[in-house]
This record gives C-alpha cells, sequence and structure tokens, in this order.
C-alpha cells in the first residue's frame, strides 16, 4: 500500500487547505451566530460553493462521475486527507457539495438510477440546486437490523402506494430537500433481503408529513436537519422505484462503504481541531501556580490524543485504499474496524478537551460539544458499534487445530505433567 499522493492531487489538497484558510475559517463565527443562534440559513454559503466550483473544487467525494458531470474525480484515498480538512467544521463539506446525505444518495443514484432519474434527481444534486434525504430508520421496530424494516409499498399499476413511518432521516427537515429516498417492503413473501425497494418520493407529495425536526442528546445537526417523517397513502409513478425492485438492500450498499470513511475521516478533522484547541488552553490557563500543560495528566492526555489519531489516521487510509483496489468480504470487514474504533477515538479525546476546558467547553462557544456528540451519534449511525463487532467476529477466522494441538503451546509433559 503505497499512501503518497501524486503531484497534482498534493497540490488539490494544498488549494482545498488554502481555500478553507481564506474564505470559510473567516467565516465560521458568523455561521455560528446566524445558524446555532439565530436559527437562519446563512446567507454565503452559495457564494462559496460558487467560487469552490469555479476553481475546480467540486462534487471531490465522487470518484464515479461521468464526463458529463460536473466534479474533481478523486478515489476515496485521494479523498480522505481532503475530508479530514473538511471535517474541522460542522459546514465545512458544503462548500465543495461534499457532505452527507447528498453524497451517498448521488453515488447510489449514479450507480442504479435511470437515465430519466439522473436527470430529474441527481443533476440538480451535483449543481448543489436541491437537497435530498434517505429514509430508512423506523421508530417501531429495531433499526439495528435492517430487515426489521416495515413500511410497506404496493404496486398499483402504473404506481407505488407507501405507508409508513420514518424518523432520524439526515436532511430529511433541510427547507431545501425536495426528494426522500425511501426504503420499505415491496415483496414480503420474498426471501429475509429480497423484500426490500427504495423509492423516489418527492417531498411535496400528498400524505408526506413532516412531524417534527430530530434532536440528538440536545444537538442539532445544523448542515443536515433530521426529520421524523410520516408516509400515508402516498402514491409515486411507478418510475420512482430506484433499482430493481426487491433488491432495495444490494443498491444500498453502494453508499454504505464510501460513506462510512467519509464519516471517520471527518472524525479525524475534528479530532485535530480539538487537540489545538487543548494545546492552546493548556498553554495559556493557570491553576494553583502552574500552567495546565505542566500537570502529568494533561501532557498524557495530549500526547496520547496525537497516538490516537495518528493510528487512526492510517486506519483509515488503509480502508480506503481497500475500497479502491479490492472491494471484497476483508474490505467490508476493515470498513466495519474503522467504523468502530474512529469515534471512540474522538469521544475519548473530546470528553478529556471538555475536562480540561471547564464549563466553557459545554458552550458553543467552542466546537467540542459538537464533536463529543457527532462521535456518540456515530456509534450509533450506520450501523451500531455491536452490529459491526459482530460481523468482525463473524469473519475471525476459526483455526484449524484444538487447544490441545496448538503448535503454540508446549506439551503439558514437557513440565513433567500428565
Amino acid at each position: 500500500m503505497n499512501f503518497n499522493y501524486p503531484s497534482n492531487v498534493e497540490d488539490l489538497i494544498n488549494r482545498v487547505e488554502a481555500f478553507f484558510a481564506s474564505e470559510m475559517l473567516p467565516r465560521h463565527r458568523e455561521w455560528v451566530q446566524t445558524v446555532c443562534r439565530d436559527g437562519r440559513p446563512p446567507s454565503f454559503i452559495k457564494d462559496i460553493q460558487k467560487k469552490a466550483k469555479s476553481q475546480g473544487l467540486w462534487n471531490l467525494a465522487l470518484p464515479e462521475l461521468a464526463a458529463e458531470e460536473p466534479g474533481t474525480r478523486l478515489t476515496n484515498l485521494e479523498f480522505a486527507p481532503i475530508a479530514e480538512i473538511l471535517g474541522r467544521l460542522p459546514w465545512g463539506s458544503m462548500a465543495f457539495n461534499c457532505h452527507a446525505p447528498e453524497v451517498p444518495n448521488m453515488a447510489m443514484l449514479q450507480s442504479i438510477a435511470t437515465r430519466e432519474q439522473k436527470i430529474k434527481w441527481l443533476n440538480p444534486l451535483l449543481n448543489a440546486e436541491t437537497r435530498s434525504s434517505f429514509a430508512m430508520t423506523e421508530p417501531a421496530v429495531a433499526s439495528s437490523d435492517a430487515t426489521n424494516i416495515a413500511t410497506k409499498m404496493d404496486f398499483e399499476g402504473n404506481a407505488i402506494v407507501i405507508n409508513g413511518h420514518k424518523w432520524f432521516a439526515t436532511g430529511g427537515a433541510h427547507p431545501d430537500c425536495s426528494f426522500f429516498i425511501v426504503m420499505g417492503v415491496s415483496d414480503p413473501d420474498a426471501g429475509r433481503t429480497g423484500q426490500h425497494s427504495m423509492v423516489i418520493v418527492p417531498t411535496d407529495t400528498p400524505g408526506v408529513t413532516i412531524v417534527r425536526d430530530l434532536r440528538f442528546m440536545g444537538w442539532t445537526d445544523h448542515v443536515a436537519p433530521i426529520a421524523e417523517i410520516k408516509f400515508e397513502n402516498v402514491k409515486v409513478p411507478a418510475e420512482n422505484l430506484l433499482g430493481i425492485r426487491g433488491e432495495g438492500f444490494k443498491g444500498a450498499q453502494v453508499r454504505l462503504g464510501p460513506a462510512r470513511i467519509h464519516h471517520c475521516m471527518r472524525c479525524i478533522g475534528l479530532a485535530e481541531m480539538v487537540l489545538a484547541q487543548m494545546v492552546a488552553r493548556a498553554q495559556e490557563r493557570t491553576t494553583f501556580g502552574k500552567t495546565i500543560v505542566e500537570y502529568d495528566t494533561v501532557q498524557k492526555w495530549i500526547a496520547e490524543a496525537r497516538i490516537d489519531i495518528e493510528q487512526t489516521r492510517l486506519f483509515i487510509q488503509r480502508g480506503a485504499w481497500m475500497l479502491d483496489n479490492s472491494p471484497d468480504k476483508n474490505t467490508w470487514r476493515t470498513v466495519s474496524q474503522i467504523k468502530v474504533t474512529t469515534p471512540r477515538m474522538l469521544q475519548k479525546i473530546t470528553d478529556r478537551a471538555i475536562q480540561l476546558f471547564g464549563a466553557m467547553g459545554g458552550t458553543d462557544d467552542t466546537l467540542i460539544h459538537h464533536a463529543w456528540t457527532y462521535a456518540r451519534w456515530l456509534r450509533i449511525g450506520d450501523g451500531p458499534d455491536e452490529v459491526h463487532l459482530r460481523q468482525i467476529f463473524k469473519t475471525e477466522p476459526v483455526p484449524d487445530w484444538s487447544i490441545a494441538e496448538c503448535p503454540y503451546i508446549a506439551p503439558l509433559e514437557t513440565y513433567g505433567v500428565g
């Protein structure tokens, strides 16, 4: 594995870094005031997106762009360091049209949508002219087992009628969201993983109700507001079926691997941002006649954070390389391992940062509480830790020898026993 980047990618990384420093970071306080405190959409996002697009910094997270589709074609490994830069701010990915849930939705539409669906639904996403949402999780069932999904999809002639209750649909509460990609049961008599289909549902379809915006542990996702949605006798044309009927889970797999890698690389950016704040705070504050950084405990926290960040970054780069080069069962095992370890790393660092900052660490004056909550959410979102750990265990090789035959253990008679 070679994690060195060619000169053109190094140049792109530097350009993104420069754009972040000159165009985005100076606007962050305005974003916090406008979005987090005043509850208004930021007026400058479209201008920043226009600048990014004009500089060729657009749709960076989509390696399979067609010739006519706007964007920069990067592999997962090449996008990894850029995702880290964007992850330093909650809204960082928006500037380059690289935010969730748009990127995984665009990737899925690229892969399985019809030509007509791409023109109607994909192209506006590629140009940041609209927003979308993926509605899969349901409040009435344990969604850690996605085959529990119970929303009904009845095919009636040239129409599909949908009835169900969804929640934690990322981006579904955004005012610019124009359609949902909905997962539901279309073929209840089929096998366990062949019962579900995906359907595109415009948000203004009669019978669609946004019940409420959802918060997680008091935290609002201001970039992609989370929705609870009811679908009551919602009727859409049959051509809104996305992919093949009964292969909803197979089609959705397209969005899972890269999306998890992107989440984790953004976590690295958040961790770097939190660590930098920890170092600055520890240098500036004094207690009992000593600067905080002089205490062994604080030095240990900072040193361990650096180790955790570096080793997790390498793990993610390895997973990104595998997705690009050999997407097999070992790749998905690695992605699961990354998905478990990365948010745990971020949660540990942010917890210590809050302790170091004191009360300020839990306020909107810093992004520390956002990073902590994001990490805690990620341990549930895109598959809870326990599901990934179960999959990792199931793929662990079983030795072809018993303990009595173990070549690493000396026979008992070696020690005069038996």
